[in-house]
């Protein structure tokens, strides 16, 4: 049982034994730093039930605790608050219980309880990851790790966007402009060779609607009559009837991108149980419009069209089957989420890690769901975040403007490197080594700096900013590790044994109190799905341990004791960090 669990029981248990009331909750927050306390109750919330002076019902509350309670030592009262003061044996005791626990704050599944299936990615098979994805990846992985620490069994998957008229689009290109060459052939990742054809396409058609507006055509009807879009739409066509050299070219030419993708994700340190393809789903969900014709949750129009009907939910009419009885993406997303649950039985959620564009899809998809009569339609999530943003302005896949992942996870690396050297830092470092440890800087610099955002807010991406030895960045943070690390290596004692009579000093006791906090944020931080609730507790821990690092000797103390526990303190805040980094997908460097 946490502090603040214990010491609610206690004060409800004063109320009751001073005053003869029963109250429902007890409202606790930090004790302001100009004040002698490790927790502070407020009083004023009970004042409707009490009635009184505030300060004399503190001091009455104050009283009963430290005669009642032994973790509490001393009290006192600031107009409607009680600060507490906690007994140092209390720390040293919760500390000793954590000490060896290398898994403190992490909650192991219960077989009972549902999983949970984690979508992320999500690309198109005609062009590299670029920024956006890299945010999208980073927030999925780490929901998913966050989700499995709080106790949750986890699934995490994507479905491939590897059919439609863009996808031919690509295939054309290559056909038309190419002269057969491959990955192997180029050199280059097969992703980035097909998002070069993708690009291309879009020059040829840009040159066709000009030719055809100089011949006398309007805009829109020449970017409806270009001859390069009418091919590529003839060849969708084909591709649908299954034509075997369209297919034979799908075929290849997507697996370049596969190729491609993996070594990205390798890259970014993210990875998938299960994979849907959108060309083995694009059919699902047709068996259920008829399902839900038949129950009243779809209406069929007078053209053959069936819809369903969300006014009433504040939402529009929604089209699930077009007139020509083909699917929609809804009826498509409809079929994928039914198929998931068929294929993993003991999933009982879903979480979406989509773009906020997409925000109204969901509501709708969510609820559609609900009325067909499912009942994990409840535990579904939308982790939907804002855009990433660079100073140079917006970017655009058809123009080749994007931020190709590959290139900004080396261009991070690199960015490492130029900072680190400047700092002179990597004395006796091999080259293979600095190389590994620039990855590992610019790689958490990025992650970090984009997870430290609540995932609902637009994000201004600057690779310089992120990577400071300063501040709230992950190099300041992996640094403050690598610095315990060092100071353990120095430790040229037996510091193992368990002590339980020693007197804190308040900084030990501020980084305790800091610790304790980590099971709590988890848990915080798996229910809201936000990562930075994680990034910035690991911040506040270093802000702290740095703190306690200035202000107190470590290995120079006088008493033994006092070192060997400031050792183990240390250590275990080290632990901690990597821990909470590893939910972030963030690996720490022994040595900086």
């Amino acid at each position: 049982m946490s502090l603040q669990e214990t010491l609610s029981i206690q004060v409800k248990q004063a109320v009751q034994s001073t005053f003869s009331i029963s109250i429902d909750t007890v409202e606790f927050q930090a004790t302001r730093k100009e004040f002698a306390g490790d927790i502070t109750v407020v009083i004023f919330p009970m004042l409707r039930f009490i009635k009184g002076n505030p300060v004399q019902i503190g001091n009455d509350i104050g009283n009963y605790l430290v005669d009642n309670v032994d973790e509490v030592k001393a009290f006192n009262v600031v107009k409607g608050f009680l600060n507490i003061e906690i007994e140092d044996s209390y720390y040293i005791h919760f500390f000793n219980e954590i000490n060896t626990n290398n898994q403190f704050g992490f909650v192991n599944p219960t077989t009972n309880e549902k999983a949970i299936m984690v979508e992320y990615s999500s690309p198109n098979t005609n062009k590299p990851l670029h920024l956006g994805h890299v945010r999208n990846n980073l927030l999925g992985y780490s929901v998913a790790e966050i989700l499995k620490a709080s106790g949750k069994k986890v699934y995490k998957t994507q479905i491939i966007n590897d059919r439609g008229i863009h996808i031919c689009k690509s295939m054309l290109a290559w056909k038309r402009f190419g002269n057969s060459e491959t990955p192997e052939s180029t050199g280059l990742k097969g992703d980035k060779l097909v998002g070069n054809y993708y690009v291309k396409f879009d020059q040829e058609y840009k040159k066709e609607i000009q030719l055809l507006i100089s011949n006398g055509k309007t805009e829109d009807e020449a970017k409806k009559q270009a001859p390069i879009l009418l091919e590529a739409q003839n060849m969708l066509l084909k591709w649908e009837a299954g034509d075997e050299e369209t297919v034979a070219l799908w075929k290849k030419m997507n697996q370049w991108v596969y190729d491609g993708f993996d070594i990205t994700y390798k890259n970014l340190g993210v990875d998938f149980d299960a994979l849907y393809y959108e060309s083995n789903t694009y059919l699902l969900g047709k068996e259920f419009v008829a399902e839900g014709l038949k129950s009243g949750v779809f209406v069929k129009e007078e053209d053959g069209s069936v819809w369903c009907d969300l006014t009433e939910d504040g939402l529009d009419k929604k089209i699930v089957q077009r007139a020509d009885g083909t699917a929609v993406y809804m009826t498509q997303d409809i079929g994928t989420a039914i198929q998931r649950i068929k294929d993993f039985p003991d999933v009982g959620g879903m979480v979406y890690t989509v773009g906020n564009e997409q925000d109204y899809h969901f509501k709708v998809l969510f609820l559609i769901l609900k009325k067909l009569g499912f009942d994990w339609a409840k535990n579904l999530y939308h982790l939907s975040y804002g855009m990433v943003d660079l100073p140079s302005g917006k970017m655009k896949s058809r123009e080749g403007t994007v931020v190709d992942a590959d290139d900004l996870i080396d261009e991070m690396a690199s960015t490492a490197g130029e900072i680190s050297e400047e700092l002179g830092k990597l004395d006796g470092y091999s080259e293979d080594e600095k190389q590994e440890l620039y990855k590992t800087i610019g790689l958490g610099a990025l992650k970090y700096f984009i997870l430290k955002v609540d995932p609902k807010k637009r994000i201004l991406f600057d690779p310089k900013e992120s990577i400071d030895f300063q501040g709230n960045t992950g190099p300041f943070i992996q640094y403050t590790y690598a610095r315990i690390q060092s100071i353990i290596r120095k430790a040229d004692f037996d510091y193992s044994k368990t002590l339980t009579d020693i007197t804190l000093n308040e900084k030990e006791k501020e980084l305790l109190k800091q610790l304790q906090l980590f099971p709590e944020v988890i848990q915080n931080a798996a229910e809201m799905h936000s990562p930075a609730l994680i990034a910035n507790y690991t911040y506040d821990l270093v802000k702290e341990f740095n703190s306690f690092y200035q202000n107190v000797s470590i290995l120079g103390a006088d008493d033994l004791n006092d070192k060997i526990f400031r050792v183990q303190l240390s250590k275990k805040v080290a632990l901690t960090i990597k821990n909470a980094f590893k939910l972030l997908g963030i690996n720490v460097p022994e040595r900086m």
